[in-house]
């Protein structure tokens, strides 16, 4: 659990908004386009990545494709540190490191530049939402196979029912899952 109030909490929650059946039908969509609107909103959401950043002593930010770009780079930033993204398969150029992961309706692969991190790096993963855990999982062992360190995994909301925590768990190693939100 983060230092975040729970004013900040209840102002982030009510700045997203529901979408039914998007992308498919049956899916309630979490949409933060109102909140990065807001900017009193998208500060607070800012301020309480940075303030795990620190606590947790992160060298560099990896924010994973798409929405994780947007909250991640004003966080990496705001702390003084890198910023490297995590994005869908030949998205980057040059040499990377791919890995292939299973989500909620078939598989995916991303990748990450091979040389943006070293083994001195302590990374902090951002991303908006934590729902099966895929992505993240897949993100922390590109992290680990580039050398690098996981400090923590920080995500604006978790959905709780989609039983990603658990997923995650055993790629953590120990490192903190940080959700500002659970529903």
């Amino acid at each position: 659990m983060t230092s975040t109030t729970e004013s900040t909490r209840e102002l982030l929650l009510s700045r997203i908004r529901d979408v039914a059946d998007y992308p498919k039908p049956g899916v309630m969509f979490k949409d933060i386009t109102p909140l990065l609107a807001d900017p009193v909103a998208f500060t607070a959401l800012t301020d309480a990545l940075v303030e795990l950043c620190v606590r947790h002593g992160a060298t560099k930010i990896v924010g994973l494709e798409a929405r994780g770009f947007i909250l991640a780079a004003p966080v990496a930033v705001r702390a003084g540190i890198g910023f490297i993204p995590v994005r869908k398969a030949g998205k980057l150029p040059g040499a990377t490191l791919s890995q292939s992961y299973e989500l909620e309706y078939g598989s995916a692969e991303i990748e990450i530049h091979a040389e943006d991190l070293d083994a001195g790096d302590r990374v902090m993963v951002i991303d908006d939402v934590l729902a099966t855990g895929g992505t993240a999982e897949a993100s922390l062992e590109l992290i680990r196979r580039a050398g690098a360190q996981v400090v923590g995994v920080a995500v604006l909301m978790e959905l709780g029912f989609l039983a990603g925590r658990a997923r995650l768990e055993p790629g953590l190693a120990g490192a903190p899952l940080e959700a500002l939100i659970t529903v």
